[in-house]
């Protein structure tokens, strides 16, 4: 049996998905964040050092795994039979496995950077918040911010090219995907101008596994583009 170790508005909603895409049988633990810092409870290290979601255990070869990508990969490869993947040997077998990693490993960074950079000057002790709060805006002006944009353009253009990322059928690169989407829509405004970015989002919530992903999950503010969810 699957387990997944769910931490509420986070990375690990996309397991959850995969799963009701795939029509698998699982099971949820459920972890709250701290209210304070927003960071996953301590009681998640006993189920991976990092203690980090997502996190799933698979009692069919005992597994622990740790990290989306990787999850995916496992998954797919263990319980897909060819379903949301290309086939090997082909262009976009490629681009399948292209976005599956760009996705957190190239994406994510500069939104996570927007998190932390707009989150300091209320976190830095009073005396220095205004100095804090010139850092931050300098950082976000001349760094972080274009290199966000650069990225949404990014994602604008690929879209045009195809309906999905990897091709022109639903692959889970398209669920991997759908964080970064759905948090720069959150914090970045990505859907202005942005004509496909916008299409993508509005088909994927209308998809009815993401619908019942969310109903076992849980609230999950990212499912709305007014939210301004936790990382």
């Amino acid at each position: 049996m699957i387990t997944v170790h769910h931490l509420d508005n986070s990375r690990s909603q996309r397991i959850l998905w995969l799963l009701e895409e795939l029509e698998l049988p699982y099971d949820i633990k459920f972890y709250k964040r701290d209210p304070k810092t927003m960071m996953a409870p301590k009681s998640l290290r006993a189920i991976h050092p990092l203690g980090k979601a997502p996190v799933i255990t698979d009692t069919d070869g005992n597994v622990t795994l740790a990290e989306s990508g990787a999850i995916i990969e496992y998954l797919i490869n263990k319980y897909g039979n060819g379903r949301l993947a290309p086939a090997r040997d082909t262009p976009e077998y490629i681009r399948f496995i292209y976005w599956l990693h760009y996705a957190e490993g190239s994406a994510m960074p500069p939104l996570l950077l927007k998190l932390i950079f707009g989150m300091l000057p209320e976190k830095a002790p009073l005396p220095f918040r205004l100095f804090a709060f010139l850092i931050a805006k300098g950082t976000q002006a001349k760094f972080i911010n274009p290199q966000v944009k650069l990225h949404m353009d990014y994602w604008e253009r690929s879209l045009s090219d195809s309906a999905w990322f990897a091709s022109n059928d639903f692959t889970a690169a398209d669920i991997q995907m759908s964080f970064p989407l759905e948090a720069a829509a959150a914090r970045a405004d990505a859907t202005d101008g942005r004509p496909h970015v916008k299409a993508f989002l509005s088909r994927i919530h209308d998809r009815p596994a993401y619908q019942r992903a969310l109903h076992r999950g849980g609230h999950y503010a990212y499912a709305s583009n007014d939210s301004k969810p936790a990382s």
